[in-house]
Order: structure tokens, then C-alpha cells, then sequence
């Protein structure tokens, strides 16, 4: 059994593309009241060597939660998502999806993928400064997540 005395550093992976929204992201997130580490990668490609320790990434943490825009250049976010939730070793990561899309058919594909969550980017900074709190709450303090020993 591990003890772990105080908060634990969570990781999060955010691919996005548009550095604005990744910079607003990442101010949200920092913001909080989680303690966390925020790595971010444009495209599909980079997120899949992230997530499989490949090339520059070699020495990447596993993160707990990725934050997955679905308009990615090349390998686009749902191709991403059917990838992670193909793969043994990372299936069990939750994947959200953020994206500006509130499509039905977005919607329903994402979850047909087996995405955790599904949540529109709000065009207001506090609107989507508080989603991302709200969201960083939940994944973080009310949901048990699998721990390293058992992903």
C-alpha cells in the first residue's frame, strides 16, 4: 500500500494547436486550486509520441488526464482518441475532449470513441477559466483515477 502524505502534482496533456486557446488553457488550469503540471503539443502525432514515450518524448511522465482538441493539423483529435482508447497501455488515461465544436455528430462520435467527457471552449475567458476549474475539480478531487501500479 503507497501513502502519500499531501497533495500529489497531477499531470495533464493538452493538445491544441491554437496557441491562444493553449495559453488560456494553461493559465486556467494554473489558476486553480490543483496542483499541476501542464504539458502542451500541437498535433496528433506529437500527442501519440508524448503518450508512448517516443522520440523527444522519451522521458515524458504518463499523464493523468488528456485534454484532446478534436481540429488537429494532420492526425486530428479523433483519430488520436480511437488511438489512445485502442491501446492497452493507455486506454484507461481519460481523455476529454475540448474542442469549439458542439456538433451532435462530434458529440457522438467522441463518445462512440469512448471519450470521458465532451466539452465545448467557451469564447470568454472567465466562462472558460471557470469550465476548466470545474473540470480540473472533478477529475482531480471527486473521481478516483487508476494509479500508476495499476494503468
Amino acid at each position: 500500500m503507497t501513502v502519500t502524505t499531501g497533495p500529489r502534482q497531477v499531470e495533464i496533456l493538452l493538445v491544441e494547436d491554437n496557441p491562444a486557446d493553449a495559453e488560456l488553457a494553461v493559465i486556467g488550469l494554473k489558476s486553480g486550486k490543483i496542483l499541476n503540471d501542464i504539458h502542451v503539443v500541437e498535433d496528433g502525432e506529437s500527442a501519440m509520441d508524448f503518450l508512448r514515450n517516443q522520440g523527444e518524448y522519451a522521458e515524458a511522465p504518463k499523464p493523468d488526464l488528456v485534454l484532446l482538441d478534436l481540429n488537429l493539423p494532420g492526425m486530428d483529435g479523433r483519430e488520436v482518441l480511437r488511438e489512445i482508447k485502442q491501446d492497452d497501455s493507455l486506454k484507461t488515461i481519460p481523455v476529454v475532449v475540448l474542442t469549439t465544436s458542439s456538433a451532435p455528430p462530434d458529440i457522438a462520435e467522441a463518445y462512440g470513441n469512448y471519450a470521458n467527457s465532451f466539452m465545448t471552449k467557451p469564447v470568454d475567458f472567465d466562462q472558460f477559466s471557470k469550465l476548466l476549474e470545474g473540470l480540473a475539480d472533478y477529475w482531480f478531487t471527486l473521481v478516483h483515477l487508476p494509479s500508476e501500479a495499476e494503468s
